[in-house]
Order: structure tokens, then C-alpha cells, then sequence
């Protein structure tokens, strides 16, 4: 397959989000799926994340791109939660981006980790130790 025949299918597959759902920023979805290679260069072979494997991974992604800024990047884009990584993950099968195994839910994605904790007291400053 060309590179211009991927190009029209990630046009085609975008264009069918906008239609179905506006609920994300599109970066939302793009940032799914760069946390989703960022997580396979993580490991020793390429292989299935869990749906807690995926939102971790996007946690930690945030974390090294963004920093500080990682949760009103977040914000900015509409991912307030797990829960709405699972909603775009399940957009991204939906639409023929990424595949499931059948005991996928978007269940999967509920509750996984609290974002004011992770984003706002749980960031640390590479290098940096803070003692009271």
C-alpha cells in the first residue's frame, strides 16, 4: 500500500469521526495513537495492550511531552478522564485505525487512574527533589 493510499484512509477515517462525534479534537485521536507506538517502542516485541496498558501509556506520553502542561493539553483537546481515552480508542476501531480482540471492552478504560492526582500532584521534575 503507497503512502498516499494510508493518507486517504487516515483522511477517509478522520472524516468519518467528525461526522459521527465532535466530542474530541482531533489531536485527541492523533495523540492516542502516538501514545499507542510510544508504548510498543516500550517493549521487547510488538503485541495487544489492555485497554489499562493504553491509558497508562497515555498517561506517561502526556507526562514526557507535556509536563506541566500535560492535563490542559488534555483539557484543551476534551480528555478529561480514562474514560474518554477509551470513548476515542473505541472511535479508532470503530472507524478501521486500530483492532480489538474480542475481550476488549471499553470498560476497560473506566477509572484506570484519577487525572487531578496523575496530572497535578503525581508530576515530578526530572533530576529535581523537593524536602520540606
Amino acid at each position: 500500500m503507497s503512502a498516499q493510499a494510508d493518507l486517504v484512509s487516515l483522511e477517509t477515517a478522520f472524516a468519518e469521526i467528525r461526522r459521527r462525534d465532535g466530542r474530541y479534537h482531533e489531536r485527541a485521536y492523533l495523540f492516542v495513537l502516538a501514545a499507542l507506538e510510544f508504548a510498543q517502542h516500550r517493549l521487547p516485541a510488538r503485541r495487544h495492550l489492555s485497554g489499562g496498558e493504553l491509558a497508562r501509556a497515555c498517561r506517561d506520553f502526556a507526562l514526557e511531552q507535556f509536563g506541566l502542561m500535560a492535563r490542559t493539553v488534555l483539557a484543551h483537546w476534551g480528555i478529561d478522564a480514562t474514560e474518554d481515552l477509551g470513548r476515542i480508542v473505541f472511535m479508532l476501531i470503530d472507524v478501521g485505525l486500530l483492532a480489538r480482540q474480542p475481550t476488549d471492552r471499553i470498560e476497560d478504560f473506566d477509572r484506570v487512574y484519577d487525572f487531578e492526582e496523575v496530572f497535578r500532584a503525581g508530576y515530578r521534575w526530572p533530576g529535581v527533589s523537593f524536602s520540606g
